[in-house]
């Protein structure tokens, strides 16, 4: 019988959006600060977030991270956040005019690829992304299985 692991996010990752890099072509990331409460800070610590359906929209000039959850914190019971607000990124205004800029261009989008600590401070990674069509997803699978069976048969030729 198998073991089934739970597969391993980066190095100090608290969340990452595996599932990003699928659906989207990764044009460029982007590190930004997130504003965020003490049990939210808590609850990432403890028990991490999840961003699949997580996306980022530039509203009156600020940057916003949306449809991202993070769980209640357990033993803040009634004090606790609300586990799938807006959450506000902390960016320079430049970089949020260039942003702004680029995401008007069609088909471009800000994806959460993950979110990670750096020193005592939440950081959020945001791609600039362009979604896949169907044959660019098959071409990736496609990829990443001939990599795999290179992979096998340099593992046997060692042996």
């Amino acid at each position: 019988m198998a073991k089934t692991k739970k597969r391993k996010i980066g190095a100090g990752d608290v969340a990452s959006n595996r599932y990003a890099s699928y659906r989207y072509e990764l044009l460029e990331r982007i590190e930004c600060g997130i504003v965020l409460y003490g049990t939210e800070v808590k609850a990432l610590r403890e028990s991490g977030a999840q961003l699949k359906d997580g996306y980022a929209t530039i509203k009156d000039g600020e940057l916003w991270l949306q449809g991202v959850h993070i769980p209640p914190y357990g033993p803040a019971s009634r004090e606790n956040h609300d586990p799938d607000r807006d959450r506000k990124l902390l960016l320079h205004r430049f970089e949020i005019d260039r942003l702004a800029g680029r995401v008007a261009e069609r088909g471009l989008t800000l994806v959460p690829t993950r979110i990670y600590f750096s020193g005592p401070h939440a950081k959020v990674e945001v791609a600039l992304a362009r979604g896949k069509d169907l044959y660019d997803k098959r071409q990736t699978i496609k990829e990443r299985e001939s990599r795999r069976e290179m992979d096998r048969a340099l593992r046997e030729a060692r042996r």
